[in-house]
């Protein structure tokens, strides 16, 4: 029902036969409509629906591995690396990528610097993950990475332009519509895959719930499993970072909302849920950044902490 909404409202009217007339692949009434719908609004609520499972069961399983219920994707600093990558094409590079003699310019370069900042700091955390044992300390290495990261992001800001730091915080603000049709097969098969991969990891983790001698006891090789969740968290991460930008408190929020519906730490139950919680909020946020109508588009960011933050503030009063 919400991806339908998402298709039929937005900052223009278009009626809801002219909608469903050009998705069966009819001529519009007007041209302006049927890019509009075909465009914009559809690979926006395909966005939305990809992007909020995927954040959302990143958190899951972050909190999970780390029995910590304020681990999220942002934690790890994979954001920050994304934001250091974008501003370092933005703000320093002047928008745009050369390596030899190929050159990638606009859209292309500042989502190649996101995925590949996204992926450095995923890397490097996974070489951590190879020396350290402690899940803790893992978790406070990754908090570290992230404010090493912005503070280079603060540097380059302070000696950026006018315009590029304009441009920087516009992306900042996070969007579900930096994903065209032309760029949808390749965020679609990413996201997919790395669902799936979160997946086939539910039975780990309800060993890792009992705790880590247990789960060792039930035949789980601990630090494998967690090398594998930070695989599939840090391309899930980094492919949502990439293109819709640093979206703020879905991965956070959503997996306590599940569990709140649920009642179960069973992940068999609860990480599908919680795949359909983030699809259901991020359509939700969608909805409500086009509520000014023709008056603009609110900021997707400036939205899901409306959402994300009286959700953290119950559970954590709840719990004492």
């Amino acid at each position: 029902m919400l991806f339908v909404l998402n298709l039929l409202l937005g900052s223009v009217s278009i009626p809801a036969r002219d909608v469903v007339s050009i998705l069966l692949g009819n001529e519009a009434s007007k041209a302006s409509w049927q890019f509009i719908v075909l465009e914009s609004r559809l690979p926006q609520a395909i966005t939305a629906t990809l992007c909020g499972a995927a954040l959302a069961v990143s958190g899951l399983m972050l909190q999970t591995a780390f029995r910590n219920p304020l681990a999220g994707p942002s934690v790890f600093g994979i954001n920050s690396g994304a934001g250091l990558g974008v501003a370092l094409v933005m703000l320093f590079l002047g928008g745009g990528l050369s390596v030899g003699s190929v050159s990638i310019t606009g859209f292309a370069a500042i989502l190649s610097a996101a995925f590949v900042g996204a992926m450095t700091v995923m890397a490097i955390i996974f070489f951590f993950s190879t020396l350290v044992r402690n899940s803790v300390m893992l978790l406070i290495i990754g908090i570290m990475i992230g404010y090493i990261s912005n503070s280079a992001i603060s540097l380059l800001n302070f000696f950026a332009t006018d315009e590029g730091v304009k441009s920087y915080m516009v992306w900042g603000m996070g969007s579900f519509g930096g994903v065209s049709m032309a760029n949808m097969p390749v965020f679609a098969i990413v996201t997919i895959a790395g669902l799936f991969g979160a997946l086939l990891l539910i039975k780990p983790l309800n060993a890792l719930m009992l705790g880590d001698r247990y789960a060792e006891n039930l035949g789980v090789n601990i630090m494998r499993v967690r090398n594998w969740l930070l695989i599939v968290t840090g391309v899930l991460t980094a492919i949502t970072t990439a293109f819709c930008g640093p979206v703020a408190f879905i991965g956070l929020a959503v997996p306590h909302i599940a569990r709140l519906l649920l009642t179960t730490d069973n992940h068999r139950q609860l990480l599908p849920a919680t795949l359909l919680c983030g699809s259901v909020v991020a359509l939700v946020c969608n909805l409500i950044c086009y509520l000014p109508g023709e008056s603009g588009v609110i900021p997707l960011n400036a939205v899901t902490p409306l959402i994300g933050a009286p959700v953290i503030i119950y559970v954590i009063a709840r719990k004492r």
